[in-house]
């Protein structure tokens, strides 16, 4: 049975730049959820905008609005929407500053399979890893 067009039921929205980071992350959730890719922080605003998400996965640091600036513009529309931050550099400045605009949850690079499932289980606990 071809399940590639099957609704998952759970769409997680991941703002990443780098392609190998964003695969990484599609190889390790495609199975469980529909997935939707933003390359910015704009991006990300559109997307969500046009299509929604039940969970979004949102790097600091991207080209033309960082996830920080992203996150407090979403924010403004959406106080609901669960949000885990992800960054190769765990400063404890972005750790707080992401926090101050809204941030749910934060997840360091290189991902730790089974905390990230735990990040991603703690807001969509209907995902069965």
């Amino acid at each position: 049975m071809d399940t590639t067009n099957e609704d998952k039921g759970v769409t997680i929205l991941i703002a990443e730049d780098e392609e190998s980071n964003f695969l990484l992350l599609k190889t390790i959730l495609k199975k469980y959820c529909n997935i939707l890719q933003a390359r910015n922080g704009i991006e990300l605003l559109h997307i969500y905008a046009e299509k929604g998400a039940d969970l979004i996965l949102l790097d600091i640091k991207m080209p033309e609005m960082n996830g920080i600036e992203a996150l407090k513009e979403l924010r403004k529309k959406d106080k609901k929407i669960p949000v885990i931050m992800q960054s190769a550099y765990a400063f404890e400045s972005d750790m707080e500053a992401a926090q101050e605009a809204g941030s749910n949850g934060f997840i360091t690079k290189p991902i730790n399979i089974a905390e990230f499932k735990q990040a991603i289980s703690k807001f969509l606990p209907q995902i069965k890893w």
